[in-house]
């Protein structure tokens, strides 16, 4: 007798079968259903498919992600919860001041102060000291301190005699950014500048030539940089949310030096806060430059 060749696989899963349900006490046939193994592995995929495309669709377009760990974060949340960070650590740096200021305060009330136990008259290294020392400047030091003196490029103050103009009207201003003035300057109720409304992640550019002279945060107008330019003219960009300049940079009129954004704690939605001051004085951007 020859042997029998094993049914193949695909032959094994192309069986076909019967389902049936029958009456327990009648055995009348009830329902009957014809199946085989790759049918029902294919339904069982389907089912599988549909599922998991149904829970990625209500993750990503409903709001039950908000639910998921880690996952309903935006980039405005995070932004805010950095500056919520900042504003810790500022407050916290400020209670360490304060309670080192209580506790010296408290010693010298108390009397716990030590004097300083160094004097001449203990001191026995007296006849160390150096006497009769010339400490005027040689010639080669003096035509060298003129040369360094002479040298403007890096200085950050520019007076009206070095610059041969009387005032800033000759000025061409480059507008920092374009948008709608929502706040207009009021020396009266101390509002020193504009408050301009513009685009999310919008660029704020240099006014005029200058060089930084401030680039960092500060709790009340978030992230600010002043730039200090010719005649005595400092303008100041404040509550932006990244600052793309350092202090001691010099930067061209036009050039991007900031984004627009909404930190500190004077502010209530995005805006760039400009200010003008010249000779000390603040002045009305509106007056030179529309935006």
């Amino acid at each position: 007798m020859e042997e029998k060749k094993k049914p193949s696989f695909w032959a094994k899963i192309r069986n076909r079968y019967r389902l049936v349900v029958m009456n327990d006490d009648t055995f009348e046939e009830q329902f009957s259903l014809k199946l085989t193994p790759l049918n029902i592995f294919i339904v069982v995929g389907l089912v599988s498919i549909i599922m998991v495309t149904l829970t990625v669709s209500l993750v990503a377009f409903t709001p039950l992600r908000e639910y998921i760990p880690g996952y309903g974060l935006e980039v405005n949340t995070r932004k805010e919860l950095i500056n919520l960070a900042l504003k810790a650590d500022s407050l916290q740096y400020e209670l360490s001041l304060r309670t080192a200021a209580m506790d010296n305060i408290k010693n010298i009330i108390s009397g716990n102060v030590t004097g300083d136990t160094l004097s001449h008259k203990n001191n026995k290294d007296n006849n160390l000291i150096p006497k009769n020392v010339d400490i005027k400047p040689s010639k080669e030091d003096s035509a060298f301190r003129a040369q360094v003196e002479s040298q403007d490029k890096y200085s950050l103050a520019f007076s009206e005699s070095k610059t041969g103009k009387g005032s800033i009207s000759s000025f061409f201003f480059f507008t920092p950014v374009k948008g709608m003035v929502t706040a207009s300057f009021n020396s009266a109720e101390e509002h020193y500048g504009v408050d301009i409304a513009a685009k999310e992640n919008e660029p704020i550019k240099a006014a005029l030539d200058g060089t930084v002279l401030f680039s960092g945060w500060t709790s009340e107008t978030g992230y600010t940089i002043q730039i200090q330019h010719s005649n005595n003219l400092v303008s100041a960009y404040k509550h932006n949310s990244v600052l793309m300049k350092k202090a001691g940079q010099y930067v061209k009129a036009g050039e991007a030096i900031a984004v627009i954004g909404n930190s500190g704690e004077q502010t209530s939605g995005p805006h760039l806060h400009f200010e003008l001051w010249y000779n000390g004085t603040p002045i009305d951007p509106q007056e030179y430059m529309v935006f």
